[in-house]
C-alpha cells in the first residue's frame, strides 16, 4: 500500500512540474496552442506525425491574424513570430537580447562536438565567429575553388554512368556524395571519394550524424527535460566524436601542426591558432557600470575538431538538400532546364569550357533556380533563439522572460502568398535582378538572419552551384517512374529537413558537352 501510494505521489509531482509553466500565455493574453503534460503542445512532433518546421508552418497558418502565437516544447515555453518587423528586432535589431540558440540542454556541461559555432551560445560562440569570420572571404573561398571542381569531374562521371544504365538515380544520394566529397577535401583535407564509394568513411560518418535513434531520441528528451540530472550524456552517436576527432588529429600530426598550403579548413585552423588567444567583448557578463566585460578564448585541438565537424554536418547536408530539390523541380519544368544549360553553356564558351570561380558567378539564372528551390524547400526550416533576459517586444504589449524559446518559421514565411506570390509553383524569375526587391525584408532566410546567419552561407551557395553546373552540363534530369510531383518531408528529421524516400530522377546524357576541368 506505501508503495502504491508513494508512486502515486511522484507521478502527480511529476505532472506538476512537467505542467507548471503552462499557463505562460493565458496570463498575457497571448493566442496559444493548448499542451498536454510531458509533451507539451507539439503532439504531432513526438509521435512523428510531422517535423518540426511542418508543426510550425501549421501553427503559422492556424493564426492568419497574429504577430505571434504561443505552445509549448514539453515544459519549455515557446514563441512563434509571424510579423517580419518582429522577426527583424530579434535577429537584428536587439540580438544582444536573443544571441543564444538554447540547443545545448545545459549551459555549462557541453559535449565536446557540440562546442561548436552552431550550438554554441553566449562568449563561446561571439569569440568563435569574432576569430572564423575572416576564413570566409570572398578571396578565400576563390582559394579554395579548385578543390570543388575537382569533385564535379566524379559527379560527372558518376550522373554519365547512371544516364548509359537508362535507370532512375537518387539526385538526393547523389548530391549527398557530391558534397561530402567536397566537404571532405575542404574540410579534412582527405580525399574522401564518397561519390564512388557508398562505404567511404565520410558517408557513413554523414549518414551517423543525420539518422535519427531511438538511443538519440531518448537522450534528447532526457537532457531537453532534466538537464542537470543528464548533463553529462551525449546525444551524438558515440561513433561521431570518436571518429571526427581521430581523423582531425591524425590530419593535424601529418601536417606537424603547421599549414600545408592546400588552402583547406585545417589549414585556416592553424593560421588562426597561431594568432594566439582571442580576446573580446563578453556577452554575456557586465560591470557595474553596464559595460562588458573582457572575455577569452584558447582555440584547441577539440575545439579545433568541434568547429570542422559542424562545417562538414551543416556543409554536406544542407547544401546537398538545396541541390537535389532544385534539380527536382528543373525535372518537372524542363523549359527552366534548358534555360540554365544555355546560361552554363553559354557562359562557358567564354572561359575555354572550364569551370572557374568567375564563370560560375555569371550563371545568373542558375542562382535563381537554386535560390527558388531553397525557398521551396528551406534546408532549414525555422530559426530558433531563446530570450537572454526579459524582452518587451516593440509595439506591443508583450513582455517574455529570460529562456523563453522565440521561433521564425522559415518554412512557413517561404510558403506565405503575401510575400510570395503563387507561393507553390516554381518560379525562378521573382529572384530576378528587377523583381527582388519587392520580397519583403526579413521573409526569406536561405541561410539564416542577422549576426547568427550562416557563416558558410557564400561558400554553401558556391558549392551547390558548381554541381548543379557541372552536373546539368553533362546531363538533362526528368521525373521517372517512382517521382513523386510533390515529395515528403521527413517526419522523423529535427533542425534540418530531409526529404522520405529520396528523390530519384531520369538522367539523360547530353552528347555535346565537353568535360569540364
Amino acid at each position: 500500500m506505501f508503495l502504491f501510494v508513494a508512486f502515486g505521489v511522484t507521478v502527480y509531482l511529476i505532472y506538476l512540474w512537467s505542467t507548471r509553466n503552462h499557463d505562460y500565455w493565458k496570463t498575457r493574453g497571448v493566442k496559444y496552442d493548448k499542451p498536454v503534460p510531458f509533451i507539451g503542445s507539439i503532439r504531432r512532433v513526438f509521435f512523428q506525425k510531422v517535423n518540426f518546421a511542418q508543426y510550425l508552418a501549421e501553427l503559422y497558418q492556424k493564426y492568419p491574424n497574429e504577430k505571434y502565437v504561443g505552445y509549448f516544447g514539453g515544459h519549455a515555453v515557446s514563441l512563434l513570430i509571424r510579423d517580419p518587423e518582429l522577426i527583424k528586432h530579434v535577429l537584428v535589431s536587439d540580438f544582444n537580447y536573443f544571441y543564444a540558440r538554447g540547443l545545448n540542454h545545459h549551459k555549462t556541461v557541453i559535449e565536446p562536438m557540440m562546442k561548436n559555432l552552431f550550438f554554441a551560445d553566449g562568449d563561446l560562440w561571439k569569440l568563435l565567429r569574432q576569430r572564423l569570420t575572416p576564413a570566409f572571404t570572398s578571396g578565400k573561398l576563390k582559394a579554395m575553388f579548385p578543390l570543388i571542381v575537382e569533385r564535379t569531374e566524379r559527379l560527372q562521371h558518376m550522373a554519365r554512368a547512371g544516364a548509359a544504365k537508362g535507370a532512375e538515380l537518387d539526385v538526393r544520394d547523389l548530391m549527398a556524395r557530391y558534397t561530402t566529397d567536397f566537404i571532405g577535401v575542404c574540410g579534412f583535407g582527405i580525399d574522401a571519394d564518397s561519390i564512388d564509394d557508398e562505404n567511404s568513411i565520410f558517408r557513413q560518418l554523414g549518414k551517423q550524424i543525420f539518422t535519427v535513434t531511438a538511443r538519440g531520441a531518448i537522450v534528447s528528451g532526457l537532457k531537453w527535460m532534466f538537464p542537470e540530472t543528464f548533463k553529462h550524456l551525449h546525444i551524438l552517436h558515440p561513433g561521431v566524436e570518436k571518429n571526427t576527432v581521430s581523423i582531425v588529429k591524425s590530419i593535424m600530426e601529418q601536417r606537424n601542426y603547421k599549414p600545408s598550403q592546400r588552402n583547406d579548413f585545417i589549414d585556416l585552423f592553424f593560421e588562426l591558432k597561431g594568432q594566439g588567444v582571442i580576446i573580446g567583448e563578453s556577452l554575456e557578463r557586465r560591470n557595474p557600470d553596464g559595460t562588458p566585460q573582457k572575455a577569452e578564448l584558447q582555440l584547441d585541438d577539440m575545439l579545433i575538431a568541434a568547429q570542422v565537424f559542424i562545417f562538414f554536418a551543416a556543409g554536406f547536408e544542407t547544401s546537398s538538400s538545396a541541390a537535389s530539390y532544385t534539380l527536382h523541380q528543373l525535372a518537372f519544368h524542363p523549359e527552366a532546364q534548358r534555360k540554365c544549360q544555355q546560361e552554363i553553356d553559354h557562359v562557358l564558351s567564354r572561359y575555354d569550357n572550364k569551370l572557374c570561380y568567375d564563370a560560375v558567378k555569371e550563371m545568373k539564372y542558375l542562382e535563381m533556380c537554386f535560390k527558388e528551390g531553397i525557398r521551396m524547400f528551406p534546408s532549414v526550416g525555422f530559426l530558433i533563439r531563446r530570450c537572454a533576459r526579459q524582452y518587451t517586444f516593440p509595439g506591443t504589449d508583450l513582455t517574455i522572460d529570460e529562456g523563453v524559446y522565440v521561433l521564425v518559421p522559415v518554412q512557413a514565411l517561404h510558403h506565405d502568398e503575401k510575400y510570395f506570390e503563387e507561393p507553390e509553383k516554381f518560379i525562378p524569375e521573382r529572384f530576378s535582378a528587377e523583381r527582388v526587391s519587392s520580397i519583403p525584408n526579413h521573409v526569406y532566410f536561405p541561410f539564416g538572419g542577422g549576426p547568427r546567419s550562416c557563416i558558410g552561407g557564400r561558400l554553401g551557395l558556391m558549392q551547390s552551384l558548381v554541381g548543379l553546373a557541372a552536373l546539368l552540363r553533362t546531363c538533362t534530369v526528368a521525373p521517372s517512374v517512382n517521382t513523386l510531383r510533390t515529395p515528403l518531408s521527413d517526419p522523423a528529421a529535427m533542425l534540418v529537413q530531409n526529404i522520405k524516400g529520396g528523390l530519384p530522377l531520369q538522367l539523360q546524357e547530353r552528347k555535346f558537352p565537353a568535360t569540364l576541368h
